[in-house]
């Protein structure tokens, strides 16, 4: 008979926790012992105990919320982008409680940012980082940059939708034109990890997009950030057939 070795105490750990969970034994937003009583309960270190919950997070299981501690993620919607900046969230979304929060922020152009707005060095800018909710979990981050001259007058601090904040940067500048963006994947910044409430191990959606106004100047440059275990992108193009072509 063949004996399996026992698995590395962090996946140890985390599949007691997780067995947990699924069984019920640990309700959703339910607060896990503190760090402290579960490294004490499994006999381990504290630095071996946040590895097996760093497991837990990238699953999407538990998130931690600063000063408060690890809760039982509840099941959250998934987020579709569309391109251009909209965003669904996917069955019984009319009964999910959707906000964004806007920080409004000046700032001046540095390296990338002069680069993708195509301004010179300290030029003035906007910032506006944008964390969408769906309830209290965020779900997505945009960050915003404009020129100081296009940005909204007064943004409020909190918006109901992203169409909310969409329509904010629209009322100063002229009509869109073009929009480029661009996809990849990769680990979430510290910064990006805590705004997310997620794991800095698990992979998220980054996208970064740039539009051009009527009169050829950029307008808008953006970086969203989606978490990659409920997020995924649409994209669709649309064919000009000979039919469509005699139409025009």
């Amino acid at each position: 008979m063949v004996t399996r070795p026992a698995p590395p105490l962090p996946y140890a750990i985390a599949d007691d926790l997780r067995a947990r969970i699924i069984t019920g034994q640990l309700q959703v937003d339910e607060r896990l012992p503190s760090e402290a009583q579960l490294a004490a309960h499994y006999r381990v270190s504290t630095p071996t105990l946040r590895n097996a919950l760093s497991v837990l997070q990238g699953e999407g299981l538990i998130e931690k919320i600063h000063g408060k501690g690890n809760f039982v993620r509840r099941r959250l919607h998934q987020v579709t982008y569309v391109g251009g900046g909209h965003m669904a969230i996917d069955r019984d979304a009319a009964r999910v409680t959707l906000r964004v929060t806007v920080r409004t922020t000046k700032i001046w152009a540095r390296g990338d940012l002069a680069s993708l707005l195509k301004v010179p060095l300290h030029s003035p800018l906007t910032e506006l980082r944008c964390v969408g909710y769906e309830g209290d979990s965020p779900h997505s981050l945009i960050r915003f940059y404009v020129p100081r001259d296009l940005a909204p007058a007064n943004t409020p601090a909190e918006l109901p939708c992203w169409g909310s904040v969409e329509a904010s940067l629209a009322e100063r500048r002229p009509a869109l034109a073009d929009t480029e963006e661009k996809v990849g994947a990769r680990l979430p910044t510290r910064g990006e990890a805590a705004a997310l409430r997620i794991s800095t191990a698990l992979a998220i959606l980054a996208i970064t997009r740039v539009s051009t106004d009527i009169t050829g100047r950029v307008a808008e440059a953006a970086h969203l950030v989606l978490p990659g275990d409920r997020a995924n992108a649409l994209f669709t193009t649309h064919r000009m057939t000979a039919e469509r072509l005699a139409q025009r």
